[in-house]
This record gives C-alpha cells, structure tokens and sequence, in this order.
C-alpha cells in the first residue's frame, strides 16, 4: 500500500480537516479557522529551474531551513512547497513568502510568481490554495508531480507528466522532507519583517485580509531600505517611506523616539 497519503498528511495537511474546502481547493489545505500548514511559491512563463533553484538553495545554505519540496505544475510552472510544522494564519505566510520573493526573486516580472494560499480581495473570506500534488490538469490533460532535485532541471522545457506518477515513488520524495518549526518560522518573519509578529491565536479571515495587505507593504518597506537589520535603519526607513500606511509611519515615528530623546531642548 502506498504511503503518499500518510506523507502529504504529515507535511502538508491540516490537523482539522474542512469537510468542503473553499474554492474547490484540495480538501485538508486549508483548516476550518482559515489556517494552513503548506505553502506555495510557483514561477512559470516559462518555468525555469535555474532561476527557482537559486531560491531552493537559498533558503537552505543562507536560512537553515528544510528543503521544500519541488513540484512541476502539470501546465506551465515550477512550484517550491514549504510545510509548517505548526499551522499559520494567512497573513503570516504571505508575509514569509513575500520575504524570500524579494530576497531571491525581486527581479523577475511578478506576473510570472504566485504565492498561496490567498484571500480573495473580491470576497472576503474566501481563501485560494493550490491544488495537492499529484494532480490531473483538465486544462491540459497532464499530470503535475513532486520530484527529485536531481532530476528537475529535465522538467523546465515540459513541466509536467504525461501519465501519472507512482505513488511509492511520490511518498520517496517526500519522506526525505522536514517541517518547518514553529520557533524557526516565526523568526523568519521577525527577521525580515520586524514589524509583523506572529499571532497567538488564529486569525479570521477577514482579519487575514487586512494583515496579508499590512504585511507586504511593511516587507515591502524591508526590502526597499536594503533588507537592513539595523532596527534604527529600518525604522527610519518605513517613517520616511510616503507609500507605507500613514499608521504604520506613526508607529515606527513612536519607536524611534528613544534613539533621540536628549538631544533636543538641551540648550
């Protein structure tokens, strides 16, 4: 019997299970409370693997984290799937995926990435995920499948499977991952986005939408001031920034008044 049920489960699955999942997501991606374990990062038009691997290693040799697993897409992309260990609100893995799109992946046209799961701004409350691999595409008639880093360079002029894959072969590709730790991803998030902190308690979704929109703009405000991880610098930075939320500028104005007490009125 193949192990590629129990795998998926244990990477990427929610603990509680939604009985219909939004959107025609596949069921077990999203939680009822609108959070998720599995992110998504996919570039396409065209896949390119050289590119994407530069994010792959990265965050590997630069951030310690768990290889993700590699996916081609069954139509025209690559993806990187990461697996939390412990669930994350919405807002706060955009808020990790936007940290490594500009980190590793800034130049490319944005047009070409997508990054899931995400809250339709159309319909609050509505949550997109990405369809679990493997899948068919009825849009194409292939199949998409994880595979081996090895092998997904072979992949970047056809990323997909004509036939569908093995599930033994999928569960080995998998088995060799980790989750990601809660400790480890909530420091991700406060190293490149030191004004988003991690949630105590699950978000809706509404509130999700709000903070996935507050998020990339303050990663944005990060990455536009050199990604610095001098708190003064970074500060300054947002408080100058006239695209940033005026209350967002308010609050780093109000954190930066310790680095100038003193020097003013002494005369």
């Amino acid at each position: 019997m193949s192990t590629l049920p129990a795998e998926l489960d244990r990477l990427y699955l929610s603990h509680e299970r939604n009985i219909q999942s939004p959107d025609g997501a596949e069921p077990g991606l999203i939680a009822p409370d609108g959070t998720v374990r599995a992110m998504v990062l996919e570039l396409a038009r065209p896949a390119d693997w050289t590119l994407l691997s530069t994010l792959w290693r990265g965050v590997q040799t630069d951030l310690e984290l768990p290889a993700p697993a590699i996916a081609v897409s069954g139509i025209d992309a690559y993806q990187l799937w990461f697996s939390l260990a412990e669930p994350a609100s919405v807002a706060q893995a955009r808020a990790f995926l936007e940290s490594l799109r500009l980190r590793y992946l800034s130049l490319v046209a944005p047009g070409r990435l997508s990054m899931m799961p995400a809250v339709d701004t159309a319909s609050p409350g509505k949550i997109h995920h990405a369809l679990l691999v493997p899948a068919l595409q009825p849009a194409t008639g292939r199949w998409s499948a994880f595979v081996a880093p090895d092998l997904a360079a072979i992949f970047s002029e056809e990323p997909w499977l004509d036939l569908p894959p093995n599930p033994d072969a999928q569960a080995k590709v998998l088995a060799r991952l980790e989750c990601i730790k809660p400790a480890v991803f909530h420091a991700i998030l406060e190293h490149f986005s030191p004004v988003v902190r991690p949630a105590t308690a699950p978000m809706s979704s509404v509130a999700d939408e709000r903070d996935g929109s507050q998020a990339n703009q303050e990663v944005k405000a990060s990455a536009s001031h050199g990604n610095s991880l001098d708190p003064k610098g970074f500060l300054l930075g947002v408080m100058n920034d006239k695209t940033i939320e005026l209350h967002l500028r308010i609050e780093a104005a109000k954190a930066l008044l310790p680095y100038f007490e003193g020097r003013c009125g002494s005369s």
